[in-house]
């Protein structure tokens, strides 16, 4: 699918060929199309496990509240894998080929979870800007310990056969695929609210809340087909 950039987004996003692409209006309806008529992935036990916990905490109703939830913990799996290959090349330095393909890794997990880290920063302003009542307890606490076992869990799985954790991500990413793509069929009011943002105009700019949340809900396929496209290879190539 090709990008069409947004108009009067900055080039820093425009170009940056690490980060999903930028989709124009038309892209994002058919983006929206493809996963709406897609089938979601048979999710492992691990994951199954994780999105009814997040339904039992916050509910199975989609909000703006639960998706900035879901970036929070959307990071972990990039930020343990960006660790495990620090780790690597630590012990393999001195083998200069190695070495710069594990390199290679730590700056592509990063590019993914600073694409993550702006999903949670846009959720964060449109939650701050609705004046959503959130408790410190079940929205800061409860939060930082589910991201913790999931780091946890994500590492562990990496080190000991890392398609285990790119399965588990994919799962993720496929999950907050759909939800945000059904979210938008939620708010046919969003069509026509328009999105602006002084904080995350890096990310991005659209001509409307609904372009918005497709254009996420497309970055989150992007994410999971890297990591189905990773499962199989060598853990660093």
């Amino acid at each position: 699918m090709a990008a069409e950039p947004r108009q009067g987004a900055p080039l820093s996003a425009v170009h940056d060929p690490a980060r999903p692409p930028l989709l124009g209006h038309d892209a994002l309806l058919r983006a929206q199309v493809e996963t709406l008529a897609s089938p979601r992935r048979r999710y492992g036990l691990a994951s199954r496990a994780l999105f009814t916990s997040l339904d039992l905490v916050y509910g199975d109703k989609r909000s703006l509240s639960k998706f900035k939830i879901l970036e929070l913990v959307a990071r972990v799996p990039y930020q343990s894998w960006e660790q495990v290959a620090y780790i690597a090349i630590t012990h393999v330095h001195e083998r200069r080929g190695l070495a710069r393909r594990i390199h290679d890794r730590v700056v592509e997990s990063r590019s993914q979870q600073d694409n993550e880290a702006w999903h949670l920063v846009v959720l964060g302003e449109l939650v701050h800007r609705e004046e959503v009542r959130e408790t410190w307890v079940k929205y800061w606490l409860v939060p930082q310990i589910i991201a913790f076992v999931y780091y946890q869990i994500s590492f562990a799985l990496f080190v000991l056969r890392p398609d285990w954790s790119y399965m588990l991500n994919a799962d993720f990413e496929d999950h907050a695929e759909h939800e945000y793509m059904h979210l938008v069929t939620e708010h046919p009011e969003w069509e026509s609210e328009p999105y602006a943002s002084e904080i995350a105009a890096e990310y991005g700019t659209f001509a409307s809340k609904a372009d918005l949340f497709r254009q996420i809900g497309h970055d989150e396929r992007v994410h999971k087909l890297e990591s189905i496209a990773r499962m199989g290879a060598p853990r660093f190539s």
